[in-house]
């Protein structure tokens, strides 16, 4: 029965977020529980699941994507299922959503129908499927949520030392959940949960978020962070490209910044063929420094010609 809630909750959450109406097929190969199925199951597990989508309440249509009404996909009008818009930013949306999954973490769900309702879902992205799983990050998660909610600082082990940091926000980003903030008197720097060990949270109060502060800004989305590879490029920009790379990367967790103006650059990598295909084209003026196996690798793509 859980498998069942989580696919149609994951329906639900991609009609609510898809900008057009979308097709049977559309939706067989992006949510999350259908794209294991062949043609028969699949069929029929949509069918019951349309079937449940209404009789919970949910205004499922099938409407003409086309003038000549040849083509068609479902849609869920949100005039006639969203409640009055109570007037949440997106930081108190995306706070209770956390709120509801920190409450189901331990016990049965609580209603995330509703958050869905209050504009609480994620956009849906069109070649990956919806959903997430939090995994053994659940209870540091719950736990770094209410550093961000109080204004406690986080300090745990990360990368071979210690780190005190102001836990100034939390995003869920490409299946990784991070805490963004500034360790004491440094730069906003952005950290991955299941990188993190020994967590433990402070005092209230402990701090002031800066006015305006969005978390999410701080966590760029780039090709590359789709993947498992999990390693740490460091990069050298020369002066002459350097504010492109910044302006294109946002915060790292890195920058090194020369007199010249060039930069060296610490980025953490998923995939690798989607970094080298962005660094080829800066031609001569972007290095890749470390690690000697991703060196190597760029000198095989770029003489491929891939």
């Amino acid at each position: 029965m859980q498998k069942v809630i989580e696919r149609i909750l994951n329906l639900l959450a991609f009609l609510l977020t898809a900008d057009h109406p979308v097709s049977a097929e559309e939706i067989r190969y992006t949510v999350a529980g259908y794209d294991d199925k062949g043609d028969e199951a699949f069929r029929r597990t949509f069918e019951r699941d349309k079937d449940l989508l209404r009789q919970i309440g949910v205004p499922l249509r099938l409407v003409a994507t086309d003038v000549f009404e040849v083509e068609h996909g479902y849609v869920v009008p949100q005039a006639e299922y969203a409640l009055d818009d109570p007037g949440l930013t997106e930081e108190e949306r995306t706070a209770l959503a956390l709120a509801v999954q920190a409450v189901r973490f331990g016990g049965q769900p609580s209603g995330p129908d509703a958050i869905l309702k209050l504009g609480g879902a994620i956009a849906a992205d069109s070649v990956v499927p919806v959903g997430a799983d939090l995994g053994a990050e659940a209870d540091m998660v719950a736990e770094v949520f209410s550093a961000v909610a109080d204004r406690r600082s986080a300090t745990f082990d990360y990368r071979g030392r210690t780190r005190v940091v102001h836990a100034y926000g939390l995003v869920h980003r490409r299946g990784h959940w991070y805490l963004v903030g500034p360790e004491a008197g440094d730069i906003v720097k952005v950290y991955r949960l299941d990188r993190a060990e020994n967590l433990h949270v402070g005092d209230r109060d402990a701090f002031e978020r800066p006015s305006g502060f969005r978390a999410r800004d701080a966590v760029a989305t780039m090709p590359w962070d789709q993947g498992t590879e999990a390693l740490r490029a460091t990069i050298h920009f020369d002066p002459e490209v350097a504010w492109i790379a910044e302006r294109e990367l946002g915060v790292s967790e890195s920058v090194t910044r020369f007199e010249d103006g060039g930069i060296d650059v610490v980025l953490e990598v998923g995939a690798v063929p989607p970094l080298l295909s962005w660094l080829i084209g800066f031609e001569d003026r972007a290095v890749i420094l470390e690690p000697a196996h991703l060196i190597n690798q760029f000198v095989e793509f770029v003489r491929s010609g891939s």
